[in-house]
């Protein structure tokens, strides 16, 4: 076997899901040393292919070799066995455990393998590519990135020369994903072959050797990555000329609509997730906050939804202190206010509903009458499908079955239809395509334009100075300053983020 011999050729893949043809004439070769990089919008069938190449799904047509032979994963095991690992958006950890037990789950040494040699073949690999784990620590005491430091060396450690990173920086600053960059570029110097999953164009510049770009589930084409420019990815991908950049909206700012003074929140286990914080927000105003992962973003979007117990503070909007307010509350008293919560299904949609029935959720308690009237409702979905192209074969059908970019836009598009005064946003163009991102990105610029106060929850540093007017950094709970977006720099923030000076 010569060395232009791929470590692994998809050639003409197929999978169809009942009418769904997820992925169709999917071409792919993939070489030892290789950062190769997968591009495509939401619902352009990259899970569906991962899926497939470890073992998750079978393909209904096409073959897969693996160094020139002829192979079928009938598993994920038989994948993993084959030199497949894939890292997963959500890591399969279990907490309760220490990274060592972690390591040794599954494998035929025992779960409680804890001799000598073994620590020694973990250290060396850890050497090899530069990974940080500390094998006693539970994974429940773990940052982010030393989650995804432990999985990495989970599938190393099992052998793996193909490695899966599934949109692996999604929650990391700046300074982590650097990090993982570092450890990539040792697996690329280690033989290994590696597909990056990534909606963010400047990674996929950084990093890559080559870009493959889905559209439609079929593969468009492959390219160099030295020999292209984000544009030429983004047009392909979408099938036609997108324009690349946030409008700056300057909206007449009105009074003040959200007033937060003092709040203190308790996260689940007990403890003070965010701690004396206050803040303003204005009609009209777009107030971006950033943070690590785990900084208290999510229980203070929650406090304010009324979602979360405040232990401390009062929320005032619009005049009305919400403090011990739930949602429904929210409804009945006519409260003028949309979230977009962090976990889409778990919170924000029923998956096993259809659109029409999801957005009837947010007028429901507001019908009058036993009747409910679906006419004007099937319309609006109708309306939302076009105007925020939402893939779907029809509004009918169950959207847990949808790409996330297309759950995300029927979530933004309920909120945004009843025209909000307040909007709070938890990470709304997470895991979401280019095209989507910029959708939503106008959808928040016309919110402003019409009046409405925006609390802005993002991870990507250079979208919160392009959309929001100000940005507050949240550090372990506790605010570590605001600033105005126009005096905003990656570095500035990245430093409060830490909760170093800036």
């Amino acid at each position: 076997m010569n060395n232009n011999t791929p470590l692994i050729s998809l050639i003409n893949i197929e999978k169809r899901f009942g009418t769904v043809l997820a992925n169709h004439n999917i071409n792919l070769d993939l070489y030892r040393g290789e950062i190769h990089a997968l591009l495509g919008e939401n619902g352009a069938g990259k899970s569906t292919l991962i899926n497939i190449i470890s073992g998750v799904y079978s393909p209904d047509a096409g073959e897969i070799k693996l160094n020139g032979e002829k192979k079928s994963f009938g598993s994920p095991k038989e994948a993993m066995d084959a030199g497949v690992g894939t890292i997963y958006q959500h890591f399969k950890l279990v907490e309760a455990m220490t990274a060592r037990d972690n390591l040794n789950l599954g494998n035929s040494k025992g779960l409680f393998s804890k001799g000598k040699k073994i620590d020694e073949a973990i250290m060396e690999i850890c050497k090899t590519y530069d990974l940080e784990v500390v094998l006693d620590k539970y994974v429940s005491d773990m940052s982010v990135g030393e989650k995804q430091n432990l999985e990495i060396l989970k599938v190393l450690y099992r052998g793996a020369k193909i490695l899966i990173l599934d949109e692996p920086t999604t929650v990391f600053t700046p300074q982590e994903t650097e990090k993982l960059f570092k450890i990539m570029r040792k697996m690329k110097e280690a033989g290994c072959a590696v597909i990056f999953i990534s909606h963010k164009m400047d990674e996929v510049m950084e990093i890559s050797d080559k870009v493959t770009v889905l559209r439609k589930g079929e593969t468009i084409k492959t390219l160099m990555k030295s020999e292209t420019s984000p544009k030429e990815l983004t047009e392909l991908m979408v099938g036609r000329a997108v324009e690349l950049s946030i409008e700056a909206v300057e909206a007449k700012q009105g009074k003040e609509l959200l007033n937060v003074d003092g709040l203190t929140v308790l996260s689940e286990e007990g403890t003070e997730a965010i701690r004396n914080i206050s803040f303003s927000i204005k009609a009209g105003e777009v107030l971006g906050v950033a943070g690590i992962a785990g900084a208290g973003q999510k229980e203070l979007c929650e406090a304010i939804a009324g979602i979360s117990k405040v232990k401390a503070g009062k929320i005032v909007f619009d005049g009305e202190n919400l403090e011990g307010k739930n949602p429904r509350e929210f409804v009945k008293r006519g409260i003028s206010m949309s979230f977009i919560p962090e976990d889409r299904l778990g919170m924000g949609l029923v998956g096993s509903m259809d659109m029409v029935d999801n957005l009837l959720l947010k007028s429901y308690y507001s019908q009058k009458g036993l009747l409910i009237d679906r006419k004007p409702v099937i319309k609006r979905a109708l309306d939302l499908k076009d105007r925020l192209e939402i893939k779907t074969p029809s509004i009918h059908f169950p959207i847990r079955n949808l790409s996330g970019g297309n759950i995300q836009k029927i979530l933004l598009g309920r909120e945004l239809s009843v025209d909000p005064k307040l909007l709070v946003m938890a990470y709304p163009v997470r895991g979401l395509d280019i095209n989507t991102c910029f959708t939503i990105y106008n959808l928040i610029n016309d919110a402003k334009k019409n009046g409405t106060a925006v609390l802005f929850i993002g991870e990507d540093l250079d979208v919160l100075m392009q959309l929001c007017d100000r940005i507050m950094v949240i550090c372990n709970g506790n605010v570590s300053g605001t600033i105005d977006s126009k005096d905003a720099t990656r570095e500035k923030l990245g430093l409060m983020m830490v909760g170093a000076e800036a």
